[in-house]
């Protein structure tokens, strides 16, 4: 899970008659500039019409350039598209006009003692700094042509030019989208989120997430009434301490108050807030505790498909990242060899440290020379036999984390088509069923309240297509020889409360 910070930024107001760029005639900032298309014999930046005359882009001009550049809003046919992805298109925005439609450049015309990205947040007041961060690893920003980093400083002469994404909408319109809600009070609420749910509106999804689904409910169904914290807004995440990939289930806080927001937010920057996760991966998985410390970057390739994903990365765009992972069950033929093999939840049984012989029907993976490494044993034709269910602890918490390590680890996550997991097929009444969903679960949130100062503990238990996988993997290891459950040192999730 990532963390998304809700930046305040101000900008200083604008000097204007300074010889050699735009004047007191246009009213941009006095150290810069603003380039849409350079025109006349003298050869002068014309601001354009995307930047107000304080020198900052203006999202509702923004949204009317694109929509001029598109000729209909969305390539995808009604039929096909996702819930919520009714405005502009991804492939739509990537055309050679929509591109030009929102590129912005910005000439420095003094040495500013400033980081690349603090610089931005002053001119692009509708992304936060660490959207903004992210615009410039993907590649969405350049500084004379070349990529720069975010802590680049700036100096005299040199052009910024920005790709700016589309403005996230103004207004949160309440949906009746169900919810499951653990926890609630005049403060904060804590959901059990549903799978192939967005938590707040971004780009083209302006409807059918979290927030939405928010809205309605603080207006007609809560008891206690309210509505989500004002921090956020302007980024259209009223309320978003921290998020969820879309795919993930499991437990999420959201502020109803902007102390409560604040106080939240501190207590996760600083690590003072415990979370869980329970994944089933593919693979026997050793050893049975690993802290996996390895840095996080966006894919290097931008090309569709990549751009999206994240990998280890050990140059300045890999960003400290630490996941600790705890084996809880492994489940696999002879997986409780020698007598110490249990059934059912509830039973105590030590590790008996073998990994089990390989079935038929394996084959190796590309790239692995040792066909014992458990490792290798990622892709299995018919029935998926070795896998194992890990507790997942985070120390930070960079976007597409535990999936990362893991698929580098060679463990990738049951059902997470991205980084390599396969969907796992059982039978339910004599029928085969496939199940796609990604088995990453958040399983726990513990924090103390920002306004009580009381301890609190919330636990989000495995349900639909997650609960069946395990159900049928138990099942399953229990007529080979059964579940293998190591003593783990650190492990804290409840797996009676968890899984049942």
């Amino acid at each position: 899970m990532s963390r998304d910070r809700n930046d305040k930024h101000t900008s200083k107001p604008p000097m204007h008659g300074v010889g050699g760029g735009v004047g007191a005639s246009n009213g941009a900032g006095a150290d810069e500039a603003v380039e849409i298309s350079i025109g006349g014999k003298d050869g002068k930046w014309d601001p354009g019409p995307l930047v107000t005359p304080g020198g900052k882009v203006d999202p509702a001009a923004l949204e009317r350039a694109i929509a001029a550049s598109i000729a209909a809003p969305s390539s995808t046919p009604a039929g096909d598209a996702d819930e919520g992805e009714e405005t502009f298109d991804e492939a739509a925005l990537t055309t050679p006009q929509a591109v030009a439609a929102r590129t912005v450049r910005f000439k420095l015309l003094r040495d500013l003692d400033k980081r690349l990205d603090k610089y931005l947040c002053d001119r692009i007041t509708f992304m936060s700094r660490s959207q903004l961060q992210k615009l410039i690893d993907e590649g969405g920003v350049k500084v004379n042509g070349r990529a720069p980093k975010s802590s680049t400083k700036l100096n005299s002469g040199d052009i910024v030019e920005v790709v700016v994404p589309p403005p996230p909408p103004t207004e949160i319109q309440p949906e009746d989208i169900p919810l499951e809600v653990l926890y609630e009070d005049e403060h904060l609420i804590v959901i059990n989120k549903s799978p192939d749910i967005i938590v707040h509106p971004a780009r083209s999804h302006n409807k059918g997430t979290m927030v939405n689904a928010l809205a309605y409910h603080f207006r007609n169904r809560s008891a206690l009434g309210g509505s989500l914290s004002n921090v956020g807004t302007e980024f259209a995440r009223p309320g978003v301490v921290h998020r969820l990939d879309r795919n993930t289930s499991g437990v999420i806080v959201f502020a109803k108050s902007e102390e409560a927001h604040w106080k939240l937010g501190h207590s996760f920057e600083h690590r003072r807030v415990d979370k869980r996760y329970l994944a089933v991966v593919q693979g026997w998985v050793e050893p049975e505790i690993e802290v996996i410390d390895l840095p996080i970057g966006p894919h290097p390739s931008r090309e569709k498909g990549y751009r999206e994903k994240y990998v280890v990365r050990h140059d300045e765009l890999g960003k400290p990242s630490v996941t600790v992972c705890r084996v809880r069950e492994r489940y696999g033929v002879g997986s409780g060899a020698g007598g110490q093999g249990g059934s059912g939840a509830g039973s105590e049984t030590k590790s008996a440290g073998a990994m089990p012989k390989v079935a038929a029907g394996w084959k190796q993976a590309d790239g692995v020379s040792e066909a014992g490494d458990p490792k290798s044993l990622l892709h299995f034709s018919t029935a998926p036999l070795l896998h194992s269910l890990v507790e997942l602890e985070l120390r930070t918490g960079r976007t597409h984390q535990i999936r990362v390590h893991l698929s580098h680890n060679g463990y990738p996550i049951v059902g997470d088509d991205m980084y390599g997991g396969k969907p796992y097929e059982l039978t339910e009444d004599g029928v085969p069923h496939a199940i796609t969903q990604q088995a990453l679960h958040a399983c726990s949130l513990s924090f103390t309240h920002p306004i009580r100062n009381e301890r609190m503990t919330f636990t989000a238990p495995l349900r639909g297509e997650l609960a069946k996988l395990v159900r049928d993997l138990r099942k399953r290891a229990d007529a080979a020889g059964g579940v293998d459950r190591p003593v783990v040192p650190g492990a804290t999730l409840d797996l009676e409360k968890a899984v049942g």
